[in-house]
């Protein structure tokens, strides 16, 4: 009975956002939520979307559903942004946010015989909720040493021992959440190799393109990977790339054979049926009206430029402070919204209570979220606890 149900455990970083909105400290600086903020502190509506929405207002004539595979014009479009030409000979689906893509891509590999799914830990919090919900057992796997912040290809690779030909493993394809680090070309290869060999399915997911070096820079190490394997799920969020957070826009993609195409789309129609049966329209038909149009794509672009800009500027100036053993220095070499700092649980509760400096209990912060006026006062509070 509905009434035996015992309460689950908050979700950590949903606790972390509640505390801060109930903190009436005045100075208080949030670096828990992952979305880009200003130097006001606002998440922003970029000009093309409001754009887009206008056009979309005056000329959109139904409100019908969009199909089950969903608005195919912007799947086309998003797969010639992630993949370029590759992205033709992808199957796909419209998702309910990146999470969606996630889960359906879980589901899929469930149902073509996957029982395990490496996660590179530390992952993103929400990857090991999304395996178990799909029936899998997630593994962790641990590949980065915090405290000199360097990926470690050994045990990464080593790991992929613990799974069986025709289990997956979750790769972040770009800006990784919550470290930062990514994969160098050099290493993007040796994967390839590996899971060739081991006959385990790669699980790409690109939530952050072109927050890190650039729209075709980010997903230059992604493609080159895709050319070495012969199958690949692929995971993409919009998100963070148009700024429409709330409107929960992805897409989920599959690389097979031709042949195989036909039953994998019969599968992820099955899977969305039962979900969801048909995906939202709003954030989906944003992102065709901008990637459709040259006017708006440029406009788009020279947006998220600055939006980049910013956020390197920001860890420049992180890694410019000399915080004693802190290698603050190697912030600078990251990418993207995310860094975790080699801080403990106590350090991190310290900052939170005594400084009004909110982030996880891992020390994962959002770079993205710092405003220029508080770094001073945020390295200030780390040199008291560092």
């Amino acid at each position: 009975m509905i009434e035996t149900l015992s309460a689950k455990a908050p979700d950590p970083l949903l606790k972390i956002i509640k505390m801060f909105r109930e903190d009436v400290r005045s100075d208080k600086i949030d670096l828990g939520v992952g979305v880009y903020k200003d130097a006001t502190g606002n998440t922003p509506v970029m000009r093309a979307v409001k754009d887009a929405e206008a056009r979309l207002l005056a000329n959109q004539t139904t409100k019908t559903y969009v199909g089950q595979q969903g608005d195919a014009e912007f799947l086309r479009l998003v797969a010639e942004l992630v993949f370029g030409d590759a992205g033709a000979e992808m199957a796909s689906i419209q998702a309910v946010g990146g999470t969606g893509a996630l889960r359906l891509g879980c589901d899929l590999l469930r149902e073509s015989g996957a029982k395990r799914v490496l996660l590179p830990a530390p992952c993103w919090p929400n990857h090991p909720s999304i395996v178990r919900a799909a029936g899998m057992a997630p593994i962790d796997a641990p590949f980065f040493n915090i405290a000199e912040q360097r990926i470690d290809m050994e045990a990464l690779l080593g790991a992929f021992a613990q799974l069986e030909r025709g289990d997956a493993v979750i790769l972040q394809a770009v800006c990784h959440n919550p470290l930062g680090a990514d994969f160098s070309a050099e290493q993007w290869a040796m994967l390839a190799d590996a899971l060739n060999a081991r006959g385990i399915t790669p699980f790409l997911d690109l939530a952050y393109q072109g927050f890190g070096d650039g729209i075709d820079e980010d997903v230059a190490g992604l493609r080159a990977f895709l050319a070495r394997v012969p199958e690949a799920v692929i995971a993409v969020s919009e998100a963070k790339t148009f700024g429409i957070y709330r409107e929960r826009v992805g897409a989920l993609f599959v690389k097979t054979a031709e042949k195989a195409r036909p039953a994998v789309m019969s599968n992820l129609a099955a899977i969305a049926r039962a979900n969801y049966s048909m995906p939202p329209d709003h954030g989906a038909a944003i992102v065709r009206e901008v990637l459709g149009d040259a006017t708006l794509r440029e406009s788009w672009r020279d947006e998220l430029d600055g939006i980049r800009a910013h956020i390197k500027r920001t860890r420049a100036a992180l890694a410019a402070a000399r915080v004693n053993s802190l290698p603050m220095h190697l912030i600078a070499a990251q990418k993207g919204m995310f860094s975790t700092l080699p801080l403990n649980e106590a350090q991190v509760m310290v900052l939170r209570e005594q400084h009004a400096i909110y982030m996880t209990d891992t020390a994962r912060i959002n770079v993205a979220g710092l405003r220029e006026a508080d770094i001073p006062r945020f390295v200030e509070a780390l040199k008291a606890v560092a």
